[in-house]
């Protein structure tokens, strides 16, 4: 708690020192700047004709980070030499794993408060470089793209800005998952575009792969309690994840997705009722008749069929889980629009 506290005192006396060097193209860890204002500015990017990116991605940065090369950076600005020592400690410190002390021959440690700053005065020399070159960029924290108009002027620029990277600031690029590509083909901050000449935003495919998961593991807790108890713990994910992705402009995803989460949710309560018999008896109270609630708790299916068959559909209807108090994806876009 020490270590945090005077980590902490150290980012509030350095952050106004080096935020006039860095760049307008840098909005990772600042003040006054945020993810969703990077995604805009790389829509903006694309819209201006540069519809290939340079997807660079940066192999382990923070453990990787060479600390004689950052700290000529931070001594830029840092005159200091008590300053200059203590931020040496903490970048020297070890690290405890199961009680046991290892040394840190490089990197930065990750979860400190200092270290999203010290990246940002690591990577300034990567975004001057960029601006030297006059190549369209957009860099959050580690992760960067550049934008340029063809493929041949990405594959230059990738072996351009992989040497300066790799012998400049020593550090190493992930080539597996680095490429120049489309931007449609490629995700920026969890976010995609389309491939249209205005290219709209849209969830990357694996942002919404990871919302199912955590999803599914969110329903998979707690089976014994109420639908409605699950229904409000679900709540707080679904309106951060929309409030992080508000920014989107195709509308299908998030229908499909409240689709989904309503299925799920069906689905749970199929099998809550558990014997046919039970399933006859509760689709009677909410308005089948005797014949049709009968064939449907008989039917022989799974869950997930009928969780998705117009029986159940009708009986749990959106408007039930709208009013049982289930957030809507679509709905709370519009809200957080409005108030926008």
């Amino acid at each position: 708690m020490v270590d945090r506290l005077i980590q902490q005192a150290l980012h509030q006396a350095l952050q106004p020192v080096f935020e006039p060097t860095f760049s307008d193209g840098s909005f990772g860890f600042r003040p006054g700047r945020n993810a969703q204002q990077a995604v805009r500015k790389a829509q903006a990017d694309i819209r201006d004709g540069r519809r290939w990116v340079v997807d660079l991605d940066l192999e382990k940065f923070f453990d990787r980070v060479n600390r004689d090369v950052l700290m000529a950076r931070v001594a830029r600005q840092v005159s200091d030499v008590r300053v200059l020592k203590l931020i040496r400690r903490f970048l020297e410190a070890g690290m405890m794993r199961e009680g046991m002390v290892e040394a840190r021959t490089e990197g930065t440690p990750q979860g400190g408060p200092l270290s999203p700053l010290l990246s940002n005065i690591l990577l300034t020399d990567l975004d001057r470089e960029l601006e030297s070159r006059r190549l369209a960029f957009c860099r959050y924290a580690d992760d960067c793209n550049i934008y340029v108009g063809s493929h041949l002027a990405g594959e230059r620029v990738m072996r351009g800005i992989r040497v300066f990277l790799e012998e400049v600031l020593r550090l190493r690029v992930n080539t597996a998952k680095s490429a120049v590509a489309r931007p449609w083909q490629r995700k920026f901050l969890g976010y995609s575009v389309t491939a249209h000449p205005q290219s709209r935003l849209r969830v990357a495919a694996e942002s919404v792969r990871r919302l199912m998961q955590r999803i599914r593991e969110q329903l998979r807790q707690g089976r014994g309690r109420s639908l409605a108890q699950k229904t409000h713990d679900l709540n707080p994910l679904l309106v951060g994840w929309m409030r992080y992705f508000q920014l989107i402009e195709t509308r299908r995803v998030l229908e499909e997705l409240d689709g989904w989460v309503r299925r799920r949710l069906r689905c749970l309560w199929w099998r809550q009722w558990k014997r046919p018999r039970t399933r006859a008896r509760t689709l009677l109270s909410l308005g089948f008749d005797a014949e049709r609630a009968r064939v449907s708790a008989w039917n022989g299916r799974g869950p997930w069929w009928n969780a998705g068959a117009p029986p159940l559909r009708q009986a749990l209807p959106p408007s039930h889980f709208t009013h049982m108090g289930l957030a809507s994806l679509r709905l709370t876009q519009q809200r957080l629009q409005c108030v926008r």
